[in-house]
């Protein structure tokens, strides 16, 4: 049942993946959770999957489609109650040869960007009347270190940029104790790569991947999920403007 002071969470790109790993977290600790994703099926999916963990709100919205965020921004304006956790989980990962991108390629990745940076905008304001907040932004290794295997120029400069944005924020809400913070996954079993891999055979072809990290193994959700946990609860209290490597150690060295 809805209470007025029932925190909420927002989670955009929560229908899959670190997402969806993150609503099942915050539910489990009494947080009412906001899962704003594409496909509406798959939201009512993840919705059935998530209810017996605690409350679950969902709004179906297409980030590529300006008249859709624009609707689902004035249902933040709207919302009374505090929103107290964001987490942008949204994204796309297509590698793509530099030389062979184009200007649809290149909008997939920055026009995400523009949608999460005025969802953003517009959740700080509730956080800001309510008293605080805390945001974590999921960023990538790819915006730190490239990979020829993976040719990643404007998916790496996007990511590179919500790691800017991270920062920004930081600066300009801690004002208002309003806590802003990246995760920076490396190589992490997640449906994302079904854009580019038959989802049957994704976990095949992401094991190829083990040796590249040094503890020997990609990731999962369940090992970025208790940081973005962390990160957004009081645990953290002190710290904001942090892009945390949860890489299996892939920016330590790379085997």
């Amino acid at each position: 049942m809805n209470t007025q002071n029932q925190p909420l969470a927002l989670i955009v790109g929560g229908s899959s993946g670190m997402g969806k790993g993150s609503a099942k977290r915050l539910l489990n600790r009494g947080v009412e959770v906001i899962l704003l994703s594409r496909n509406a099926d798959k939201l009512k999916k993840t919705k059935a999957e998530l209810d017996a963990h605690g409350e679950v709100q969902t709004f179906a919205a297409d980030l590529h489609d300006p008249e859709q965020v624009g609707n689902f921004i004035n249902r933040i304006k709207e919302e009374k109650r505090h929103i107290k956790y964001l987490v942008n989980a949204a994204g796309v990962f297509k590698p793509t040869p530099f030389l062979d991108h184009t200007a649809q390629d290149y909008d997939k990745y920055l026009g995400l960007n523009k949608s999460i940076f005025f969802i953003t905008q517009a959740v700080a304001e509730n956080m800001k009347r309510n008293g605080g907040g805390s945001i974590v932004n999921i960023g990538s290794m790819w915006a730190k270190q490239a990979i020829k295997a993976t040719p990643s120029s404007a998916y790496s400069m996007a990511k590179a940029g919500l790691h800017a944005l991270t920062q920004h924020l930081a600066m300009e809400l801690g004002d208002y104790n309003i806590r802003v913070n990246a995760v920076s996954p490396a190589v992490v079993h997640t449906p994302i790569y079904g854009e580019f891999i038959d989802p049957a055979n994704i976990e095949e072809t992401l094991s190829k991947f083990n040796s590249f990290h040094p503890i020997g193994r990609i990731g999962q959700v369940e090992d970025i999920v208790p940081v973005i946990d962390m990160l957004l609860s009081d645990n953290s209290s002190w710290v904001t403007g942090a892009i945390w490597d949860v890489d299996g150690g892939v920016m330590a060295g790379r085997n």
